[in-house]
Parts: C-alpha cells; sequence; structure tokens
C-alpha cells in the first residue's frame, strides 16, 4: 500500500498545529519528522520534547527519522514522545542490528536508513528484522535539494531482494520527490513517498497529494 509522509520540515514552524492539520485533511497518512543533531549531519533541528507537543495535534503515524550519532541512547525518549516508526542510520550505529532489537523491544516499527554514498547491500542482512528500510534520496540532513538519480536503482535493488526471499517490507524515499518524479520511485518499488516543500510549500497540498497517489497507482512496482 502507498502512503504519503510530509515532511515538516518544510512546514511553518510558527503555526505547526495548523499546518499539521492542513496535510492530515489533505490526505496524508504519515508525518515524517527529521531530527538532527548537527553531528552526524550539518543542521540541527528538534527532538522529543517538539514530537511530545505536536502529538495531540493529530493521529497521523509519527515516521520519526533520526538522524543522530549513537541513535540508541535516545530511543527510550522518542518512544514516550509518541512515535510510531523509528528509523535509524546505518551509518550512525556501531551495531544497527541491536539497535533494531532495542526499538522492537518497546514494541514499535523498526527502520534503517542508507545515505546515497551507502551501498543498499548493507541492509540484506537486516532485511528480515525491520519493518521499513528508508533510501536516502539526497545527501541527509538539509530540505529542498534534487533527488540524486542513481539513487532510484538502490529501491529496485533492495524491492527485488526482498521479493525474492517472500519478504515484505514497506520501502521509503526521502529527499527531492514530487508529484513530477513520484512515478520513478514507486516503479522501483517504493511504497512510503516522503515529501516536503512539495506538499508543505504548496497552496493546494490536496491536489498535489492527489496527484503522487494517482501517478503511483499508474506506476507499481515493474520488477
Amino acid at each position: 500500500m502507498l502512503y504519503i509522509a510530509p515532511s515538516l520540515l518544510a512546514a511553518d514552524f510558527a503555526n505547526l498545529a495548523a499546518e499539521i492539520n492542513r496535510v492530515e485533511q489533505a490526505g496524508a497518512q504519515y508525518l515524517h519528522l527529521d531530527v538532527m543533531d548537527g553531528a552526524f549531519v550539518p543542521n540541527i533541528t528538534f527532538g522529543p520534547e517538539l514530537i511530545s507537543a505536536i502529538r495531540k495535534c493529530t493521529n497521523m503515524i509519527f515516521d520519526v527519522h533520526l538522524m543522530i550519532k549513537r541513535p540508541e541512547r535516545y530511543i527510550d525518549r522518542f518512544v514516550k514522545a509518541g512515535a510510531d516508526i523509528i528509523t535509524v542510520h546505518y551509518e550512525a550505529c556501531e551495531n544497527p542490528m541491536s539497535v533494531v532489537h532495542l526499538i522492537h523491544s518497546y514494541e514499535m516499527k523498526a527502520a534503517v536508513a542508507v545515505s546515497p554514498k551507502t551501498p543498499v547491500e548493507h541492509l540484506f542482512p537486516l532485511i528480515e528484522h525491520i519493518d521499513m528500510a528508508l533510501i536516502m534520496t539526497v545527501e541527509p540532513g538539509f530540505g529542498g535539494q534534487s533527488l540524486i538519480p542513481e539513487t532510484i536503482e538502490k529501491v529496485s535493488t533492495l524491492r527485488r531482494y526482498a521479493l525474492e526471499r517472500g519478504i515484505d517490507i514497506d520501502i521509503e524515499v526521502d529527499g527531492g520527490i514530487s508529484e513530477k518524479n513520484v512515478a520513478e520511485l514507486t516503479s522501483a518499488g517504493a511504497n512510503i513517498i516522503v515529501a516536503g516543500s512539495a506538499i508543505f510549500k504548496s497552496k493546494k497540498p490536496r491536489k498535489v497529494i492527489h496527484q503522487m497517489k494517482d501517478a503511483a497507482a499508474k506506476n507499481p512496482f515493474k520488477g
């Protein structure tokens, strides 16, 4: 099933409750929450306190993307803040499998992300143990970047690997995605689409989300 996950990073932070309600009413099912620490990536965003504050504003699935070093130190805080899915970066963990097990110990969905320069094959040993894989289609750290075309093949490689082993897994893509290029990603095998500026900056987010879903429906995984 396809899910659209607007990235809060592109919202108007002076009016977060209204912004969240706007995209929820427009048909978004997930809210993508980018947590950056200024160490793993060269940017700082927000932490569990903000997530806890906005949890009461919406019933959307909170898709918490931790772009932080040694994320295992903070898993419990993001669980308490209201996360539904917690994603950690392969590159930020000394032992990604142990972090996945830690997330699952809280009865949470666990995901692992790879940055553009990290071979997707690093996810192969984890794929039976995670609920979602995140393929970054831009370098992590800032919104508003253009999609890196070479990352699309990573999506296809992972989807084929999973299908060959009978593994049903969500594959999320994040970075530079809009209604204009979403078809390339769904035909490659992605089914959770993160979009920031394309949705939050639009005057008609419902139309954008509809166009994205329509493009995805017309361009399923090609194998």
